[in-house]
């Protein structure tokens, strides 16, 4: 069996923290004792279970990972950094040579792309990990595209709640709010409310205090004009695991494709529950 190594880049940050853990406890996966992190985290070590990683400032970036080709060889990498960094870090791996899933949501998402297809790796970019939330997203863009209009006149309403450290809106409620608008309801991107207040979150949608500090509950709700027809799509998810689970089987994919040669390739979670 081959094993795959994957660097976890985005440490101490929970999300991060939670891929880095599920490698270790996989026999498939070789954790790289090493992580990308922001200008803002003054440690230069962190510890994820009982393994310590370096943590490598922005400024050290480029001299170290040179340095750590040359001892490892070919790796994976695994982005969970910051949306301000998105395009920079695309930026930085493509120049480096180092094909990545990109699980950080936020940036420039054409540019994030456009980087990749003009660059000599591939990539899985995706706004959301969790395989059985992108089938679901996949049954929404099969309606989107077959049944345009289906909604024509339906008012919609789309609430998704995170962590309070969550700095944008979740990539997976905008994705949905553009087959709404196939599906002919004139919504933005900037009506989903957001909900970051613990207070709130427990109060009003009744999130257990354990998942606070990590945990996505979208709602999607439709209303006829007249008020007599109402639609409800809900997806809750608590925890970090499954995205978690989910990244695994994108660098596991994005291996499998590297294998074969594939290169300035852009995979979406799509691409990897097919296996294409």
């Amino acid at each position: 069996m081959n094993v795959v190594k994957v660097m976890v880049n985005g440490l101490p940050g929970s999300m991060a923290q939670t891929v880095a853990q599920q490698i270790l406890q996989d026999e498939r996966f070789k954790l790289l004792p090493y992580s990308l992190t922001g200008p803002e985290i003054q440690e230069s070590r962190c510890t994820v279970e009982t393994t310590a990683l370096e943590l490598i400032a922005p400024d050290k970036r480029e001299s170290r990972i040179a340095q750590i080709k040359q001892s490892e060889g070919p790796f994976l990498t695994a982005d969970y950094t910051h949306p301000s960094a998105v395009n920079a870090n695309a930026d930085f791996y493509c120049n480096c040579g180092l094909p990545f899933v990109m699980g950080t949501t936020g940036g420039d998402r054409s540019l994030l792309e456009q980087t990749v297809r003009s660059s000599s790796i591939a990539a899985v970019i995706a706004p959301n990990m969790a395989k059985q939330i992108v089938g679901f997203q996949a049954m929404m863009e099969y309606a989107a595209d077959n049944f345009p209009g289906l909604f024509q006149g339906y008012s919609l309403e789309i609430t998704e709640s995170h962590q309070k450290g969550k700095a944008d809106t979740s990539g997976t409620a905008k994705a949905v709010v553009r087959y709404f608008n196939k599906l002919g309801i004139p919504f933005a991107e900037e009506s989903i409310v957001q909900i970051r207040d613990p207070k709130i979150q427990q109060s009003r949608l009744g999130i257990p205090e354990k998942y606070l500090s990590g945990h996505g509950w979208h709602t999607y709700t439709l209303v006829s004009p007249d008020s007599t027809v109402r639609f409800e799509f809900t997806h809750n998810v608590n925890g970090r695991k499954i995205y978690a689970a989910g990244t695994l089987d994108a660098l596991l994919f994005l291996s499998d494709k590297i294998t074969a040669a594939e290169k300035a390739r852009v995979y979406s979670m799509i691409d990897v529950l097919r296996g294409v």
